[in-house]
């Protein structure tokens, strides 16, 4: 009788509890894609039909942001799911320490049964970083200040730009991934950043050439020169307006810079729909989750600067799209804050994995279970803590109805903004009397959130520098 039982025993768990294989995960991450050059975010220029589809199949979360709009700070916070309160990492610090590297996505899902590759631009000074990927190539724009700061790869005899060969690289590693491992995969395009020190700035594919030629681009938001005049000297002499000066200060350089811009973004969106292609033509495509982001917002003429590192919108915010095919609420849009550093503890949640306790973001996983649900945050800590003269340093709170900043190193006024009233940021209530009680409010929430961060350090905090290009 014992042998019967588990003759029955073990052809059920053959029939019935075969494990469900866990899901392949595509992360894309773009570099200075602001949230609104997407189609789905209603730009009626912009040509992303990849991603359109995938956010109108998936979920788009068109609240996205960045908890540190530049680069190094927001990239270790994606890896590492913390605050850059928390993980003391952005230009001109050591590596990230390895209490830190410890917690990062791509080796806790090698360390899980993952295939895990990496291509492109890490953004992140990581001793030993290939250790963390099975598979990985890190590259970012060259030395040289013309084109060839984009196209120095080669694929066979050809040299390409950088988001053809990161998305090659892609393909290759979908192509040749083990058939009995899950795989995660980032492709981190170094596009459509300006390539800092050439005269053009955007660099494109000869396929492009065209895209866009008959276009006229609408001026910028808040362009008008009222509105720089309100800014701390301080940043109206800082880089974002040297960069302004050499993208956005006649409007024909304008419509050429932005011509550019938007033709390096519909480039990646060609490699993700390659992508795509190859995974249904393997038949991979109904088992593989996207997850499509900007590492941080992006000023393009707004009141008169161009880049990111201040705590207004258009530099905060970022394009945020997942789409799983296997979930049966696919169509959705989300209107809750939501941050990078969800992304973090998302992927292990969708790789079926527990996140550590440390992560201080939320898994944006039952946006895709449930229609109903939503994370109801109070509100979210935005900063950018590099102290560096020529970009100040600044951090503040927002909630669905308000934005509270200040600078930290220069004399200037407290900002306080009513998102509903007000959304592009133009009247500061700070200094009004109706307001201070809210004023308070904010200022508070923003000292004891802090508080909790530092608390939160697995390490003391280094001052020391080394210097990397930005």
């Amino acid at each position: 009788m014992p042998y019967l039982l588990s003759f029955f025993l073990c052809l059920s768990l053959s029939l019935f509890g075969k494990e469900k294989p866990r899901p392949n995960i595509i992360f894309i991450l773009t570099d200075d894609q602001r949230w609104d050059a997407l189609g789905v975010a209603g730009n009626s220029i912009i040509k992303t039909p990849q991603m359109d589809n995938l956010a109108k199949k998936g979920v788009y979360f068109k609240n996205a942001f960045s908890t540190t709009p530049i680069c190094a700070a927001s990239r270790a916070s994606i890896l590492t799911g913390l605050y850059e309160r928390t993980h003391n990492y952005t230009f001109q610090k050591p590596s990230l320490q390895v209490q830190y590297t410890n917690l990062m996505y791509p080796k806790i899902l090698k360390e899980n049964g993952y295939h895990v590759g990496f291509y492109g631009k890490l953004g992140v000074a990581i001793d030993r970083p290939e250790q963390y990927f099975d598979e990985s190539d890190f590259y970012d724009r060259g030395p040289r200040s013309d084109k060839g700061g984009y196209f120095y790869k080669k694929i066979g005899a050809d040299t390409v730009h950088l988001t053809r060969y990161a998305g090659q690289q892609a393909q290759d590693f979908i192509s040749n991934a083990p058939k009995n491992k899950p795989f995660c995969l980032s492709v981190s395009f170094s596009a459509p950043h300006g390539h800092d020190s050439s005269v053009e700035q955007y660099f494109w594919q000869e396929k492009s050439n065209s895209l866009y030629e008959d276009i006229v681009f609408p001026r910028p938001s808040l362009g008008e020169d009222l509105y720089f005049d309100r800014l701390p000297i301080e940043v109206k002499n800082g880089f974002n307006r040297v960069r302004w000066k050499w993208r956005f200060d006649t409007p024909e350089k304008y419509q050429r810079m932005m011509r550019g811009y938007y033709r390096m973004i519909t480039e990646i969106d060609d490699e993700i729909g390659a992508l795509r292609n190859l995974l249904a033509k393997k038949g991979q495509a109904e088992n593989t989750i996207f997850i499509i982001m900007g590492d941080n917002g992006y000023f393009t003429g707004d009141r008169q600067l161009a880049d990111k590192w201040l705590m207004y919108d258009p530099s905060i915010r970022v394009p945020l799209i997942i789409f799983d095919p296997r979930m049966p609420n696919k169509a959705r849009t989300v209107s809750d804050m939501v941050l990078n550093i969800d992304i973090t503890q998302s992927i292990l949640d969708f790789a079926e994995i527990k996140s550590p306790v440390n992560y201080q973001g939320e898994s944006l996983k039952p946006y895709l279970n449930r229609s109903d649900y939503s994370l109801h945050r109070d509100f979210i800590l935005i900063e950018h803590l590099w102290k560096l003269p020529d970009i100040p340093s600044s951090e503040g709170i927002r909630t669905d109805k308000w934005k509270y900043f200040k600078y930290r190193y220069i004399q200037a006024p407290e900002e306080l903004y009513d998102l509903e009233k007000d959304p592009m940021e133009t009247k500061n209530l700070a200094q009004e009397q109706s307001h201070q009680k809210i004023l308070k409010k904010l200022r508070n929430k923003f000292t004891r959130k802090v508080a909790q961060l530092r608390k939160e350090q697995l390490v003391a905090e280094s001052s020391s520098q080394e210097q990397i290009k930005f």
